[in-house]
């Protein structure tokens, strides 16, 4: 058996614990590496994060914005062989490709899509299963065949060729799964994903870049800075990423676009679109959805165009709060 058709889909309740080590095959993910002599200095000009700063054992989230600050992509960053790595769904990487290369031409910089196989290592044992295929520390690790990174304490991206993603495959007793389990923990953890659908949509303040270290406001200019700072220093922004989950839902099916109303006095109106979502197996649904920031904690959501299927908003596992 091919080690790459070993990934099936983890059957979940919302009580079930998840497993102590599991690895998922991201296959609805991607990266865009940067090589060349000016990757540092071209980045530096185009994304919310500072690339300058960043040590090469240390990852950090970010996002690339057009010219009004809206957000072409949300992703991780991270030193990557010769140069610097991406991740980010791969459904957005088409569009993100040609707007983070238009400035290319007047530097030194390679920048394409990664072949390499993408793994996430999951559970309260993913710490030491890194140990034990890595020889250094830290949150970025050279490792056999590419990188390890860390993303939380109960999750790592593997960034490896195939012929080391076998190997490792072939060599765990690891659970063995789909992207869905990333998925949930993307929304628990409360970390932007921007699928194609949401491109150019939302300045990166409204999917909480500011709160998980995402935004340097100290940094040099960047495209889309302008609008990025005004929203902070004159609170222009009226949008947040909330998590919004529902007891019981009827099934939704992966990849359709899934809306989600709020009551406003006996009527409904649209808030948004689900960015990602999270199905367990008994009907409980968790998934993130921007919002105005004014929202209510209280305030009555459902599936749009359903009666029964009714949304509430959860506490965020970070704060808000300015601290600045």
């Amino acid at each position: 058996m091919d080690w790459n058709t070993r990934f099936k889909p983890l059957t979940l309740t919302a009580n079930d614990a998840l497993p102590e080590l599991a690895i998922s095959h991201l296959t609805q993910w991607g990266m865009i590496t940067m090589l060349g002599d000016d990757k540092k200095s071209y980045l530096q000009g185009q994304v919310t994060c500072d690339v300058v700063t960043l040590a090469s054992d240390q990852s950090t989230l970010g996002a690339h914005c057009d010219a009004k600050g809206k957000t072409w992509s949300a992703f991780r960053l991270f030193h990557h062989g010769a140069g610097y790595a991406m991740f980010q769904p791969k459904s957005a990487i088409a569009k993100e490709l040609v707007e983070l290369k238009k400035y290319a031409v007047f530097s030194k910089v390679v920048i394409e899509e990664s072949h390499d196989v993408l793994l996430g290592v999951i559970g309260q044992a993913a710490q030491s299963f890194i140990d034990s295929i890595s020889d250094s520390t830290g949150d970025v690790r050279q490792i056999k065949g590419g990188t390890a990174v860390k993303v939380s304490e109960l999750r790592w991206l593997i960034a490896i060729n195939t012929e080391q993603a076998s190997e490792l495959v072939d060599n765990t007793e690891a659970t063995l799964c789909d992207n869905s389990l990333w998925s949930l923990l993307d929304v628990k953890e409360a970390y932007p994903v921007i699928e194609d659908f949401a491109q150019n949509e939302h300045i990166p303040q409204a999917v909480n870049l500011q709160a998980i270290n995402g935004i340097s406001f100290s940094k040099g200019c960047y495209t889309g800075q302008e609008t990025v700072a005004r929203a902070k220093y004159r609170g222009m922004n009226k949008r947040q990423m909330v998590i919004v989950e529902s007891t019981s839902s009827e099934a939704i099916n992966a990849g359709e676009a899934i809306n989600i109303e709020r009551s406003v006095g006996e009527n409904w109106r649209t808030v948004g679109q689900l960015l990602t979502h999270y199905q367990y197996s008994d009907g409980r649904v968790v998934g993130l959805l921007i919002a105005p920031n004014n929202l209510d904690a209280d305030t009555q959501l459902r599936l749009a165009g359903t009666e029964s299927s009714l949304w509430e908003v959860a506490p965020l596992p970070y704060s808000l709060a300015d601290d600045e």
